[in-house]
């Protein structure tokens, strides 16, 4: 497959493909498309809307606009990245990296340092993307962030996201963008290191762990957090599971942000999912 072209999305002609297909990425309710409307007035003020062509078909798009940060020195400019959709066919195509590569170029051009989007914390295939490929890191857990969603991919469980920091000059996140991206890290590297696991690994059901009941008091440089490593194949084979699981992450990544805990690193080993956190934030540079 050849490499996508990538390409600023600026004309409402262009943005109504950009409508078009986010009803092919998303399915379900008409209310959760961003009109053509939305998208101009976005990129009139700042915003980007960036489209990745193959062969001359649109294929997957991201899109932010500009916001702020409540710093204690006041508001501070951000990129808040809302969107990024890839057809189903081209998933496996590199492309997401392509646009989020492109999305960085653009946001460093626009004298910003900091960009922020959310995901569902329990999706595997997200948690690598956003923090192994692009070196964002995560130390925010939000609650029903997007209320009662009906899409189809999402209706049913409380919206509960990650807020994702990408923070734009540091080395780490260079790094991960450039021609030599770091080699991902495997569980026995952190088991060699001085990790503390926040709970003993969980119990299986059939095919599928089962939440722990408890988890252990966290006072190590470094933690390990176990999810499913399926998510969506969870939730239609065992959706009563699949709300166990939420509530119980929800309680984990809460309890370890609280005490000082951020996310750094994901690892996907033998089938099975983990996240990786550190105290404070000296990793982030």
């Amino acid at each position: 497959m050849p490499a996508p072209i990538i390409k600023l999305i600026e004309t409402p002609e262009e943005m109504i493909a950009i409508e078009t297909l986010q009803r092919e990425i998303w399915p379900g309710s008409e209310t959760d498309v961003v009109p053509v409307h939305v998208l101009m007035t976005a990129v009139h003020n700042g915003g980007l809307v960036l489209g990745a062509y193959i062969d001359g078909q649109l294929t997957g798009f991201v899109f932010g606009f500009p916001g702020l940060d409540a710093t204690p020195d006041g508001a501070r400019a951000k990129h808040c990245s809302h969107m990024l959709g890839i057809l189903p066919a081209y998933r496996d195509s590199n492309i997401g990296f392509t646009l989020k590569r492109a999305q960085w170029q653009m946001i460093r051009y626009q004298g910003l340092d900091h960009a922020t989007w959310t995901y569902d914390p329990l999706l595997s295939r997200n948690a690598h993307f956003n923090i192994v490929k692009l070196g964002a890191v995560c130390n925010v857990y939000r609650r029903a962030e997007y209320g009662v969603m009906r899409d189809g991919l999402n209706a049913g469980l409380p919206s509960d996201r990650f807020q994702m920091d990408w923070w734009i000059n540091t080395r780490r996140v260079e790094r991960r963008l450039g021609a030599r991206a770091r080699k991902p890290l495997t569980l026995d590297d952190f088991l060699k290191a001085d990790l503390q696991p926040l709970y003993a690994a969980p119990s299986a059901t059939g095919i599928w762990l089962r939440p722990p009941e408890h988890f252990s008091p966290i006072e190590g440089k470094l933690a390990l957090i176990e999810i499913p490593s399926d998510f969506e194949a969870l939730k239609a084979d065992d959706f009563p599971l699949a709300r166990d699981w939420r509530f119980f992450a929800r309680e984990a990544f809460e309890f370890s942000f609280a005490c000082g805990y951020i996310i750094t690193d994901f690892i996907f080993d033998s089938g099975r999912s983990f996240y990786a956190l550190s105290h404070g934030e000296a990793t982030l540079q």
